[in-house]
């Protein structure tokens, strides 16, 4: 397997890389280093390859949604920073997006396989049985996983809000009266800070790569396949549910500079 570090080239990017990786290290800092590097390059693209779809954020879009979820988690859910938000989704781009809207808000992230011991103050789940997390007494949002995020077709149980109902009216700024810092909490339950999560991400960088990966972004705290991609000034491009014959077609349409394959651990699926 091509190694995560292993670009074919370091070069060729305008990302402030040296002035990334010793700066104060909250994820805002990463996404005003892609903002700086050029909005319109992709940071995250993503396909299934049992429906075929292909999604692509660009810089600038990555930031605009990751600013509306930051909005939706506080002002529509009401989450204050420091408390933790479930993220109980598959590998989709989604998922890219509420980690990053979590991290902007200061809020910390737990999974389902990781979240023994976490205080849960709100849950962001996919289409498969929403209403199972209703028992925990905090807001249940569930997304369609639908091309554009749109609502679901039919009526969700009650008391489980409509992901797709609430993005589109979120604002496109966030802007908190403070900003996380890099002490602020980033997973539970092991109380990891921004600070160290992204210090392990920017570990033995060579310079940007584009991974190509079928790991979920949660794996391992989303450092491997998620966070350091888009610390090193590259990019994600993300399988779910991957065909190996199309896996080749993936690395050279995508012009991948680095893989990570999904780890492997019998019975047990990622958040």
């Amino acid at each position: 397997m091509p190694g995560i570090l292993s670009p074919r080239s370091a070069t060729g990017s305008g990302i402030a890389y040296r002035d990334l990786v010793t700066a104060p290290r909250t994820f805002s800092d990463v996404v005003a280093a892609m903002l700086r590097d050029g909005g319109s390059r992709p940071v995250v693209t993503a396909y299934d390859d049992d429906t075929g779809e292909r999604t692509e954020l660009s810089a600038v879009t990555y930031a605009n949604w990751v600013a509306k979820t930051a909005n939706l988690l506080v002002d529509e859910l009401m989450l204050e920073a420091g408390e933790t938000v479930l993220v109980d989704l598959p590998p989709h781009w989604l998922a890219t997006v509420f980690l990053g809207g979590a991290w902007t808000a200061g809020l910390a992230v737990a999974c389902p396989d990781t979240d023994a011991g976490a205080a849960v103050a709100a849950v962001v789940c996919g289409p498969e049985d929403p209403a199972g997390h209703l028992g925990r007494g905090v807001p249940v949002v569930a997304c369609s996983l639908l091309p554009f995020a749109v609502p679901f077709a039919d009526p969700l149980p009650g008391g489980v809000l409509d992901h797709g109902l609430l993005w589109p009216g979120q604002s496109d700024v966030f802007a908190p009266m403070a900003g996380p810092g890099p002490d602020s909490p980033a997973w539970q339950p092991t109380g990891t800070t921004q600070g160290l999560l992204l210090a392990r991400a920017a570990e033995r960088v060579e310079g940007p790569v584009r991974l190509l990966t079928d790991a979920h972004p949660c794996f391992d705290e989303g450092v491997p396949g998620f966070l350091r991609p888009l610390v090193s000034g590259g990019s994600l491009v993300l399988v779910r549910r991957p065909d190996d014959s199309r896996w080749p077609r993936h690395r050279e349409s995508e012009q991948a500079t680095a893989e990570l394959r999904r780890p492997p651990a019998p019975g047990h699926t990622p958040c």
